[in-house]
């Protein structure tokens, strides 16, 4: 997992292999999104600038698409934010696991001692 953003804590000493897989996805997500929203701010410009009013009406449409991907984005973020937060106090405390749900959203497992 080299050139992972998480690749240091890969060995499981902090996050759970489901966690760590779920953020590379989420990431993969984000950066689809985003790879999306250049291309729709480059057809948008390309539109305004022709000043063509089929094109100009046709804005409105991907300006709502872009803010649309936005909102994901940040969904995407807090969700991430939110598991890692999980992922690393469920690893300090030492008596919780992080594990991933069937929704994708981190959730906590006891570990049982003993």
């Amino acid at each position: 997992m080299e050139g992972d953003a998480f690749s240091g804590l890969g060995n499981g000493s902090f996050v759970g292999n489901k966690v760590l897989q779920h953020f590379n996805n989420s990431f993969g997500q984000v950066q689809s999104i985003l790879d999306q929203n250049r291309l729709l701010i480059n057809e948008i410009n390309q539109n305004h600038e022709s000043k063509i009013p089929d094109n100009l009406s046709r804005n409105v449409r991907l300006i709502r698409e872009l803010n649309n991907n936005i909102r994901r984005v940040v969904d995407l973020y807090a969700d991430l934010s939110t598991s890692f937060s999980k992922s690393m106090e469920d690893s300090s405390n030492g008596d919780s696991a992080g594990t991933l749900r069937s929704d994708g959203k981190a959730g906590l497992k006891r570990v049982r001692s003993g």
